[in-house]
């Protein structure tokens, strides 16, 4: 009941402290919250929570509390701390409690996140709980067997989150990954906290408490499978080696260690052990009778590591051999490999098609192995031996390879030498090169003096190294966002005004500058941006949203058009909303139709096209300009001076897309609804309707589209040309206009043949009775660029014929 009750306690307590982390706003409950869930976590005597209550948090609730931080990163509340504040109790949760849940929770977050601050606040906690030796600590709860009872999934996977940590941080993080992330820097960081582990074991043991040392030998072994057991056993060898010569305890340990190395991954474990370790008594002393014991282990060391692989050093071959001479309870297995070895070497068809490299490692292991027999077993193998030499002898010495048939002559004069038959020794005449005299030397058994190395302690609590902090920087309660995604995710959450300012700010160049994260979320953001109301008067705010905005269109043209112009007669707009979308959408069209060499600068994008894109209606005096200079580029001139230097091309960004940004405007506007009534009281947003169609059209010039988009817009626009309004009419003047100048000449009189008599009699009129003065001047320029695009088509000979 005492138990039923604590659990009960603590489940409540800690709802108590979620609720508060998730809807309070007050900074003061937040604060009480975590200090709570600190108090879970603290072993000091002084400690509010009780022994149970600390282990069932730590069971139950740990690795909730985790989540719950995870999925709260963007929290104002959060970003309100200090550096200080942060560092104690938001870091603070996930280094002080159970190592294997907090990793697992790391590594997932990690894993899922996309580039943002929050992504950076997590990898820079994995950076201190690597730092803070919390590896080792993990390890030894699993050898205490303090761990949490987990499935074998669970256990896997942890295994694998602790073995692949490089790999998976260096997928995700690209060239933004950690130095301490680096395999260079991690695993022998692992191979220490695993040293620690092992001298704790040590200690325990003497202490007469059990241990396992399961889990450890899992993470050797799949760090040695996966690539990595030089830089692990580079660190662990030589401390093994001086810690097991005169300790029968650290004896022990390694050899369990060894012993419980799944058979899948022994052999890794084993080629790395043995290129690392000084000498055969080294490896004795590591790995005891493994080769009695273990049959995976067996077979390595005297048959494919001697008969099957020949890339080793062949310092590699005396420390096997001299690890199965050197006890009694081996030595069976050194006269094992002598015969396979033998048999090998004499083999004909070995000697004519093996590598000549793997012949010459043979005869070394061959050398090697009658260096290390005694007399008595000499006699024994003696007849074996002598048939040995006579066929391996007589097939090397019939080949044409004069390497092979040195390496013949020199095993020769070894064996002879060896076995002393009848006192006659064999002697050949060969060159005394490198090669020949190193397999003379390995008749002469090496004396393995190790050098002789104290024990230090690895790495205790007293001497670790002060994590060097000087180039952290205290993330301000006024940083921007480094990241697309953190700014969507304030722009949708946060109520800070300074964060919403400085993310809006940001958002345009974010956008410029990773094309590939603003494609991710290009239609989502260009919602919300949409959406979004100055509730916080910040200065700029109508043009920082739209420069945005027109971003997110430029980088993502198609997906973010087709939810713009959706959205422009959809229901419970406003007319400033829909008023914003004809804008970006002309900003947009603007930019793409720049060359593609001329860059566009965040933050003065708008402001180069709005010269461009200003509604005829606000400076009808610049449209007269702009039409004129076409009339102009449409006159041919005998003369006019100095000639300018032709236009380099460059590709139309614009052009294959221009259907997406017309079309789709024309689709609805004739169905009123309850908030928008185009053709009937929204007299403003016609004639800005008109006048965005008529900048596709100016646009469109020279596109393959130009000629459907021409018919389309006449269409649209004669239904309105008699408007009351004098803003709609300069607007259809204005597309009239943009189609005569992008319009192909002779599409004109193929595609408008029939109206063409009656849209000049209507410019006609509207250039002699309307009256306003500049419907007037646009009526009679419209006109002017009719006549000449006519004249043109009816001077062509091949116009006339088709």
């Amino acid at each position: 009941m005492e138990s039923l009750s604590t659990n009960a306690g603590v489940r409540l307590t800690v709802s108590q402290c979620f609720r508060s982390l998730t809807s309070s706003t007050d900074t003061k409950d937040i604060i009480t919250a975590l200090q709570t869930l600190h108090s879970f976590l603290n072993g000091d005597p002084e400690s509010k929570t009780t022994s149970g209550e600390r282990t069932e948090f730590r069971r139950a609730h740990y690795t909730r509390t985790l989540q719950l931080l995870v999925g709260n990163m963007e929290a104002d509340w959060l970003h309100s701390f200090t550096a200080a504040q942060r560092t104690e109790l938001w870091d603070g949760l996930f280094l002080k409690g159970p190592p294997e849940q907090a990793l697992l929770v790391l590594m997932d977050a990690i894993g899922a996140l996309r580039p943002t601050t929050s992504l950076d606040r997590l990898v820079s906690i994995t950076e201190r709980f690597l730092q803070s030796r919390r590896l080792a600590d993990l390890l030894w709860s699993y050898c205490l067997q303090t761990a949490p009872t987990d499935s074998p999934q669970l256990r896997e996977t942890l295994l694998g989150r602790v073995a692949s940590l490089p790999d998976l941080t260096a997928n995700k993080l690209h060239l933004n990954n950690r130095p301490c992330f680096l395999p260079q820097q991690y695993y022998p960081l692992l191979a220490t906290e695993m040293l620690t582990v092992l001298e704790r074991t040590c200690q325990a043991l003497r202490d007469g408490k059990d241990c396992s040392l399961m889990f450890v030998a899992e993470v050797l072994g799949k760090v040695c499978m996966q690539g990595h057991s030089g830089l692990v056993l580079a660190v662990m060898a030589p401390r093994l080696s001086s810690c097991t010569r005169s300790d029968m305890v650290w004896q022990r340990v390694c050899w369990k260690l060894l012993e419980n190395v799944p058979q899948r991954w022994m052999e890794s474990v084993l080629t790395g052990l043995v290129q690392a370790v000084s000498g055969p008594d080294a490896f004795g002393r590591i790995i005891g009778n493994l080769v009695l014991t273990n049959k995976k282990a067996q077979f390595f060391i005297t048959h494919k590591l001697l008969l099957l692989q020949y890339k080793y050093e062949t310092q590699v071959l005396r420390i096997v051999l001299g690890y199965l001479a050197a006890d009694r309870d081996r030595r069976p297995l050194l006269l094992q490999v002598l015969r396979s070895v033998s048999q090998a070497w004499a083999n004909p068809s070995a000697v004519k098609h093996t590598p000549l490299e793997q012949q010459l490692y043979v005869s070394k292991a061959l050398l090697l192995s009658v260096s290390l027999l005694k007399d008595s077993e000499l006699q024994e193998l003696r007849s074996e031996l002598f048939q040995c030499m006579l066929g391996g002898m007589q097939s090397h010495l019939d080949s044409s390879v004069v390497r092979i048939r040195h390496m013949g002559m020199v095993v020769g004069e070894c064996l002879s030498s060896r076995m002393d038959i009848n006192g006659t020794k064999l002697k050949f005449e060969y060159d005394h090169n490198e090669e020949t005299r190193e397999l003379l030397s390995l008749m002469t058994p090496l004396t393995c003096n190790e050098p002789e190395l104290e024990p230090e302690p690895v790495n205790g609590d007293d001497e670790l190294t002060p994590y060097d902090m000087s180039g952290d920087q205290e993330l301000s309660q006024a940083s921007p966002p480094r990241y697309l995604r953190d700014c969507l995710e304030i722009f949708t959450s946060s109520e800070d005004p300074v964060r919403v300012e400085l993310s809006l700010r940001v958002a345009e160049s974010l956008v410029r500058k990773n094309v590939f994260a603003a494609k991710e979320i290009s239609v989502q953001m260009s919602k919300v941006l949409l959406h979004m109301e100055d509730k916080y008067s910040i200065k700029g705010f109508l043009s920082l949203r739209q420069t945005t905005m027109v971003a997110l269109t430029v980088t993502d043209c198609i997906p973010v058009t087709q939810y713009l112009t959706t959205e422009f007669y959809s229901l419970n707009y406003s007319l400033r909303q829909r008023l914003d979308i004809l804008e970006v959408l002309a900003l947009a069209a603007q930019e793409l139709s720049k060359p593609v060499g001329e860059k566009i600068t965040p933050s003065t994008g708008i402001a180069t096209t709005t010269e461009l894109t200003s509604y005829p209606g606000d400076n009808p005096v610049h449209w007269r300009q702009v039409v004129e200079k076409r009339i102009q580029s449409k006159t041919k001139r005998l003369s006019k001076g100095a000639t300018q230097p032709v236009a380099r091309a460059t590709p139309n960004r614009y052009a294959p897309v221009a259907g997406h940004f017309f079309f789709p405007l024309l689709r609805n506007y004739d169905k009123p609804q309850v908030t928008f009534d185009l053709l009937g009281t929204d007299h403003l947003v016609l004639g800005r309707l008109i006048h965005t169609l008529g900048l596709f059209m100016h646009l469109a010039v020279n596109a393959p589209i130009a000629a459907q988009m021409g018919c389309a817009l006449l269409d649209f626009v004669w239904t309105v040309r008699y408007h009351v309004d004098q803003m709609v009419r300069r607007g259809v003047l204005f597309a009239v206009c943009s189609v005569f100048m992008s319009m192909p000449s002779q599409n004109l009189l193929v595609d408008l043949g029939d109206q063409l008599f009656e849209t000049r009699t209507w410019l006609a009129d509207v250039a002699e009775g309307d009256p306003d003065a500049d419907c007037r001047n646009l009526a009679v320029q419209s006109l002017v660029l009719l006549d000449k695009s006519l004249k043109k088509q009816l001077q062509d000979p091949k116009a006339l014929e088709s």
